[in-house]
């Protein structure tokens, strides 16, 4: 009995212990702290819950991405949030996402959403497929804008439904067409991005759906008349 108790007890242990070794580290470093934007980053936002949106933004994607073990997810051990003094809103790079604290400052909406939605888009660029460098850069946006529209977090200066010039345009636009996608198999964004792990053929279209991408694109314009 005494041993049986011992090795369930080491079973523990070493489950714990690989739980522990494929955790992702989370970490948040403000480099802009007596900026405008930097104070309204600790006052408004905080680290504490930039952490805990890393985490559940992740673990959000894993699910849009249909990844349910770490066998099937990018192998990423440590995701690095900074606050810094740049231009732009936000870029990743390296398992690393900065943030502008000069959007922050001058952001006139609910800047806590806003950026909630901001690392939900960098955190997909942290964690999807890019079919090796192949893939449009248009798509690869628009999938991040994608699970952000998933989310929830779509900010209301995006476009609507049906509109844009291009399927692969980027961002908004082609997270709207990639929603439409979605609409016509359930899981397409998931297949895509898993597709997307060796490379790039603008076949997977037509893999997944059936129809080519152009024609997918004009069925969508049509159905709102765009």
């Amino acid at each position: 009995m005494a041993q049986h108790c011992i090795f369930l007890l080491s079973l523990l242990i070493t489950l714990a212990g690989l739980h522990a070794a494929h955790a992702v580290d989370y970490t948040v470093t403000n480099n802009a702290a007596s900026s405008a934007g930097g104070i309204r980053f600790n006052n408004d936002i905080g680290a504490d819950y930039s952490l805990q949106t890393l985490s559940s933004a992740a673990d959000f994607i894993w699910k849009v991405f249909q990844q349910s073990t770490d066998a099937d997810r990018k192998s990423v051990a440590k995701v690095s949030l900074f606050i810094d003094n740049m231009d732009g809103v936000a870029y990743a790079s390296n398992n690393e996402i900065h943030v502008s604290a000069s959007y922050i400052a001058g952001y006139s909406g609910d800047v806590k959403k806003e950026i909630t939605g901001v690392l939900y888009h960098e955190s997909t660029h942290i964690w999807q497929w890019n079919g090796n460098g192949q893939a449009p850069g248009g798509l690869i946006e628009g999938i991040a804008d994608f699970v952000r529209l998933r989310a929830g977090y779509a900010p209301s200066h995006w476009v609507q439904p049906g509109e844009g010039d291009r399927w692969d345009q980027g961002y908004d636009v082609t997270a709207r067409f990639l929603d439409y996608c979605t609409s016509l198999k359930d899981g397409f964004v998931a297949e895509l991005n898993n597709k997307l792990k060796t490379g790039y053929s603008v076949n997977y279209f037509v893999d997944i759906l059936g129809k080519n991408v152009d024609q997918l694109w004009a069925d969508y314009k049509a159905k709102y008349g765009k």
